[in-house]
């Protein structure tokens, strides 16, 4: 009696072992949906954009998912607001400096206070952002969904899809990004929305 007990428990120790593995998920969106909403309210001017050049990975693992790890990066001149003029300032040595720092990053270091189950999380981010050559540690509301087998019906391909989505600020002066300056036409206060997903196809 007590060998089949033992039989037993280990066979099923086995299986949640089999189970507990974390899955690399790419952000790179190959059908270009990914993207970062910023929004800037100033005194006199409101400007919203978006940023589309999404890279990176995400490491998930369903059953220990404050172990989250991972990288964001942004291609500095993908970010895009209606007025070219502003875009053009927007890449200039004065605002981000994209020629000397094409990224922004976000490296994902771990994931706390959690709720909900390894399907679907909310908890705080932690990490660090780096725009401009300066990194700030940030702790930032997120939600993240796992969406097993569901590759296939976005595009045909087996796998599974990671989503994250995090709305948060941020203040550009604490990046040196202009800091001080035209405060009235453009926020220091920056909010950022993000709706990204990350691809883990499976061999077939």
């Amino acid at each position: 009696m007590n060998k089949t007990i033992t039989t037993l428990l280990a066979t099923a120790a086995l299986g949640f072992a089999s189970l507990a593995h974390a899955i690399d998920f790419d952000l790179k969106d190959p059908k270009g949906v990914n993207n970062i909403v910023f929004l800037l309210d100033a005194p006199l001017e409101s400007i919203n954009g978006t940023a589309t050049g999404i890279t990176g990975n995400v490491s998930f693992d369903p059953a220990a998912p404050e172990k989250t790890a991972g990288k964001v990066v942004v291609a500095v001149d993908s970010l895009s607001v209606a007025n070219p003029k502003m875009v053009e300032h927007m890449m200039g040595g004065k605002w981000l400096d994209a020629g000397n720092h094409p990224e922004i990053v976000f490296e994902l270091s771990r994931l706390s206070d959690l709720s909900g189950d390894g399907k679907k999380v909310k908890g705080t981010a932690h990490g660090t952002m780096s725009i401009k050559g300066t990194s700030k540690e940030i702790s930032v509301p997120v939600s993240i969904s796992y969406l097993e087998g569901m590759l296939a019906k976005r595009q045909r391909t087996p796998g599974d899809i990671l989503v994250i989505r995090s709305n948060f600020t941020i203040s550009r002066s604490d990046f040196g990004v202009n800091a001080g300056e035209s405060e009235d036409k453009v926020a220091d206060e920056v909010e950022l929305r993000l709706s990204i997903a990350g691809f883990a196809p499976q061999d077939s």
